[in-house]
């Protein structure tokens, strides 16, 4: 019988980070072997995630990004839960085709409901009917939750992400994927460890807060590593992309709206931006922009104004977006790619006055794409504001954590373009030296997996 598997993603690791600093994954890599690896666009979470579980590119699978426009409900949605919306096989369908009775843990890799894995678990928030949102998770088998809450207690939420994300998130991630483990007894485990990725986009790729992070990271990466090694698994550590320096936000929506291609509707929480009557509108995920338009005249009108705009270095249109293996239904008609140094804002408001109630929030669900903001208090009383919004909160009152900053100047990290240099971009590292080659794509990830579950 095959050996389990421990699939551990530490996202944001680099061949450039193996030293001193992360003093366990350098040991697997002395071990076994590290590798860089090229990996895929755009450079984001559920895109490199789902491309090396399949093996296949967005334009097969269907993941163009960290969310899109859903055409058929005129509607923005990103961090999208269901594994149904993946397009390809993933690398456990194919191997049970050999051996049905196969095991699978998914520990906080997307897409980790509505799956066939034997086991999952995922950040889940409670919404309660009074608006206010209670830190959750969800688990499958049921059983599996009630067993994490009694061992671990209840997942920190609001350090997973927001202003206030720490290594706490991550730790209760690494010592609650041992008791899943032993709990499930899967014969391929798959483990997500986000904590590297926050400040490397708050502060940038350097600085002083590198050293610290990275060991934080290491520590808890050591853990999912000693736990599988002494159970007798194989461990292969993945990352999804390294974190580029920035230093300016590309406002491409308004700059959208300015032409008259994007449209809004305005109600009692401010302008929103309306799709149904957009020519031309973009769903931002860090360096890349999905640009969906109504027709041939608006892409062409679109294209002109988005060449001219400082901070995109290209802009596929069309069949050219086969090129980066984005030529897929849910693309945009357009897909931009920030310019070095760069990353997309989703703002489309033209007046500060008229931003939406959410645009000072933790609200992944109802921009028109990622914000890197939500991790940074505003620094003119954000805190302030949390504090009261809290004690509201606590008296049962009606509030809203209009805590972050619009300041987009204050982003330092982004991702999501091909790196410059492979030992900035994303690794392989693996305890078997059998696994070794002169070259590591994402797409040899799947295929792996397979070979091992199948021996």
């Amino acid at each position: 019988m095959a050996r389990p598997l421990v699939v551990l993603c530490c996202v944001g690791i680099t061949p450039a980070h193996l030293g001193s600093d992360t003093p366990h994954l350098t040991a697997l890599a002395s071990e076994g072997f590290a590798a860089p690896m090229t990996g895929v666009t755009p450079a984001v979470t559920t895109t490199a995630q789902t491309t090396m579980l399949t093996g296949t590119l967005p334009q097969a699978h269907g993941i163009v990004a960290n969310g899109w426009y859903f055409r058929e409900l005129g509607e923005v949605w990103l961090w999208r839960q269901s594994q149904g919306l993946v397009q390809a096989p993933h690398a456990w369908q194919t191997a049970r085709r050999q051996r049905p009775a196969l095991k699978v843990l998914k520990h906080f890799w997307w897409y980790a409901m509505n799956t066939d894995a034997t086991a999952s678990v995922t950040p889940r928030p409670a919404y309660h009917q009074d608006g206010a949102k209670s830190p959750d998770f969800y688990a499958a088998p049921a059983g599996l939750k009630d067993h994490l809450i009694s061992s671990h207690g209840e997942f920190p939420l609001f350090s997973f992400w927001g202003p206030k994300t720490s290594i706490a998130a991550t730790r209760w991630i690494a010592e609650s994927f041992r008791t899943a483990f032993d709990h499930v007894e899967p014969d391929l485990a798959l483990c997500y460890l986000p904590h590297l990725d926050y400040d490397l986009q708050r502060f940038g790729p350097t600085g002083a807060h590198l050293s610290r992070n990275l060991r934080e990271l290491d520590a808890e990466a050591g853990k999912v590593i000693a736990h599988a090694r002494a159970r007798g698994a194989a461990v292969l550590v993945v990352s999804e992309y390294g974190i580029e320096r920035v230093d300016r936000a590309v406002f491409i929506n308004r700059a959208l709206r300015e032409a008259r291609l994007l449209s809004v509707t305005r109600n009692a929480t401010g302008e929103l931006l309306d799709p149904g009557t957009s020519r031309a509108f973009a769903v931002v995920d860090h360096q890349l922009a999905h640009v969906y338009c109504r027709d041939a005249a608006a892409a062409t009108e679109a294209a002109a104004i988005l060449a001219r705009l400082d901070g995109i270095e290209r802009v596929h249109a069309g069949a050219e977006r086969a090129t980066i293996g984005l030529d897929h239904a849910r693309s945009g008609e357009l897909v931009a790619l920030a310019s070095p140094g760069a990353w997309f804002a989703h703002d489309y408001w033209l007046d500060p006055a008229m931003a939406p109630d959410f645009a000072r929030c933790v609200e992944i669900h109802k921009k028109p794409g990622y914000d890197p903001r939500e991790l940074l208090f505003d620094p003119h009383g954000g805190k302030l504001r949390a504090a009261r919004g809290l004690l509201r909160k606590k008296l049962g009152l009606r509030y809203v954590m209009d805590a972050i900053t619009l300041d987009a100047s204050l982003i330092r990290g982004s991702h999501g373009r091909a790196p410059t240099r492979p030992e900035d971009g994303p690794i392989v590292i693996a305890s078997d030296k059998a696994w070794a080659r002169d070259a590591w794509s994402m797409l040899d990830i799947a295929p792996l997996i397979v070979n091992e579950m199948v021996k």
